[in-house]
């Protein structure tokens, strides 16, 4: 499949009064035509702040991209003038925010808010704009879109939020949809029905979508590559039957085993893994690596210097000195080496759709 998006070495900060938050260090990531990309990590790992750079919507100030390139289509979108690259968005690049209640405009009307896109980019008359929001609400499920075109935000569901959240950025019919935690605070059924018709919008439109997510879970069941995000790293890139079956750095493998799994609901008692400690401060990192006072597998080495993303296999990467050639040779008997796959904490078996 051609490839529609190329994140190279993309770094973004955010300068306040206490220091400079580098929120994204020296991404990189890759998106075929048609697949869905998953982005997962703990909250503050930079998730959010990627998309927005992807999308050159950072506040600004105290925001900024410092340095990378974003390529769409064979054009660096970091290079684009301002009225070129508001053109991109909505048109080519849809974004899903959040949290619809503060995105959406509480004193306009739904319609007239997914109306705006079509005239802005679709040059259509007022008419056509509103047939088209009334289409596009139809499209993404709301019943009795004829008159709920007519509604303000509040008199919507968090669930029919979400949906106008959709219908807006899918108005254009982009070739890129990121969307940014599209199921948070939502009942785990409306959850469900939200990714549906996500997946349904992609098949149908032959879209690529980024799934920023905390959940493992959901990327297990919609995503084709993974990428996880630590302290503003890229520290693990696969795809995503990869990197379930065979992850490699010690966070992916702390993620994993916190994953709910069937056989404990036999005993109710039984706590989930947890991964000991917090996020460093990001105001302050320690030199080396950044996960280092969390990993069991901590050396030397990873208190000194910082690790480079490196590719151990076809299309699978990670961010750690346990798989860097010139630590091969230093490590202790039944250390994880280039070649190892599979848990280590008894996770085999262990079956994700």
């Amino acid at each position: 499949m051609p490839q529609l998006l190329k994140v190279e070495h993309l770094s973004a900060v955010f300068e306040t009064s206490q220091g400079v938050i580098r929120a994204v260090d020296g991404a990189d990531l890759e998106l075929q035509k048609g697949e869905t990309l998953g982005i997962v990590g703990e909250s503050g790992c930079g998730k959010s702040a990627l998309a927005l750079s992807i999308m050159r919507l950072l506040p600004s100030p105290p925001g900024r991209i410092v340095s990378g390139s974003v390529f769409f289509a064979g054009r660096d979108l970091l290079l684009l003038g301002s009225e070129e690259m508001r053109r991109v968005r909505g048109r080519d690049i849809s974004m899903i925010f959040q949290e619809p209640m503060t995105s959406l405009n509480p004193v306009l009307r739904v319609g007239d808010q997914i109306a705006e896109v079509t005239r802005l980019h679709r040059q259509e008359s007022k008419r056509e704009s509103r047939d088209h929001a009334v289409e596009m609400l139809h499209l993404v499920g709301i019943p009795d879109p004829e008159k709920r075109v007519r509604d303000y935000p509040h008199q919507l569901s968090g669930g029919m939020r979400q949906r106008i959240m959709i219908a807006m950025a899918m108005a254009c019919n982009p070739r890129l949809l990121i969307a940014d935690e599209p199921t948070t605070a939502l009942d785990v059924t409306i959850q469900a029905q939200i990714l549906d018709l996500i997946e349904r919008l992609k098949s149908e439109n032959e879209m690529s979508v980024i799934l920023i997510t905390h959940n493992l879970g959901i990327v297990a069941d919609t995503a084709q590559q993974a990428v996880v995000m630590y302290a503003g790293w890229v520290v693990e890139k696969a795809p995503v039957r990869e990197l379930f079956s065979s992850p490699l750095h010690p966070y992916t493998k702390g993620l994993m085993r916190s994953l709910p799994r069937p056989e404990r609901d036999y005993d109710r008692s039984a706590l989930l893994p947890v991964i000991p400690g917090g996020v460093p401060d990001l105001y302050l990192l320690p030199p080396g690596c950044r996960f280092q006072d969390r990993c069991g597998r901590v050396m030397k080495l990873c208190r000194q210097r910082e690790p480079s993303l490196l590719e151990v296999s076809h299309g699978h990467a990670v961010r750690c000195w346990l798989y860097h050639p010139e630590t091969q040779a230093d490590q202790p008997a039944g250390a994880p080496g280039r070649a190892e796959r599979g848990y280590e904490a008894g996770l085999n078996g262990h079956h994700h759709g």
